[in-house]
């Protein structure tokens, strides 16, 4: 199993579990190195160059970087992309994730390997491979260019600042394989199954051990599992299972379309098909008997 790298991006405000918006059709993002980015004497509108950025590894701090000091290491860059959150094309002010993680972890090639966590205000929890982080691409907005503050985002109108990951390929659109979690709080350096021990569907059938991959692609961002994951959305499995309190059919309906049952901050899913549901359904049941609750 990788190691988990996480990131605590220390912000203010609160975050809101994403949904995803339509998607529209828009040629190669455009890209403009802006040089050696905002000062204190001339910041973006919306910068916060005092905004800090902690790097831990394995519960220790390695670095904690303010705004400007991530900018004196790292040259930002103004690009235009189309973000699924404001269904058109934005503009920002941001500095490449790639670059940045390797001046603090150093240019490691095993860092690809390793896994990222990062973690939001409110619980949003973005498990992401090294691969996947570090791809050109990548990049930690820290300034609306399109407005003179921060545009607000998603279904609760959220501020994103100070910092919101942000992609800038047309194959980067999608937010279940490349996630924009914005206000991001916490993250740190451990083996998956030490941050998620009770996840695990130990002697599990193969469906089951699918569905706990596709749980932890998509679902643990938002949802726990034994009080381990995502806190924005309801405990999957504690006290009682899903699958002990709500008919199946339900479930897969509700995952695959849950703004046909009440309006809410949980996306849509429709890229699973009814083989994914059924695994799925499998990882839920096989985890009803192997409860873990440390309690409230």
């Amino acid at each position: 199993m990788t190691r988990v790298v996480a990131i605590v991006i220390t912000a203010a405000l609160s975050l809101s579990c994403k949904s995803p918006a339509p998607a529209a059709d828009r040629g190669d993002a455009a890209l403009a190195p802006t040089g050696p980015a905002a000062s204190a004497d001339a910041a973006p509108a919306g910068a916060e160059l005092d905004a800090k950025l902690a790097f831990r590894r394995d519960g220790k701090d390695v670095a904690t970087l303010t705004l400007a000091e991530m900018l004196a290491r790292v040259p930002a860059e103004k690009f235009t992309a189309f973000d699924p959150y404001y269904a058109r094309d934005k503009s920002w002010h941001a500095i490449p994730i790639a670059p940045l993680v390797r001046s603090v972890f150093g240019d490691d090639a095993k860092l690809r390997e390793l896994d990222f966590v990062l973690i939001a205000r409110d619980g949003y929890t973005i498990p992401l491979v090294g691969e996947k982080l570090l791809e050109p691409g990548g990049y930690i907005a820290f300034a609306d260019a399109d407005v003179p503050a921060w545009e607000p985002i998603g279904p609760q109108r959220a501020h994103p600042g100070p910092f919101y990951v942000v992609w800038s390929k047309d194959s980067q659109r999608s937010l279940e394989t490349h996630p924009r979690p914005w206000q991001l709080v916490s993250v740190e350096i451990k083996p998956f199954e030490t941050t998620y021990p009770h996840t695990f569907p130990r002697g599990a059938s193969a469906s089951a051990a699918r569905g706990f991959r596709t749980f932890r692609a998509i679902c643990i961002h938002c949802h726990a599992m034994n009080r381990e994951g995502g806190r924005v959305g309801p405990e999957l499995n504690v006290p009682q299972s899903i699958v002990e309190y709500r008919p199946e059919a339900q479930i897969r309906a509700y995952i695959r379309d849950p703004k046909t049952f009440r309006y809410g901050n949980m996306p849509a899913h429709p890229s699973l098909t009814d083989a994914d549901l059924d695994d799925l359904i499998s990882y839920f049941k096989a985890m009803k008997a192997q409860k873990h609750d440390t309690g409230s």
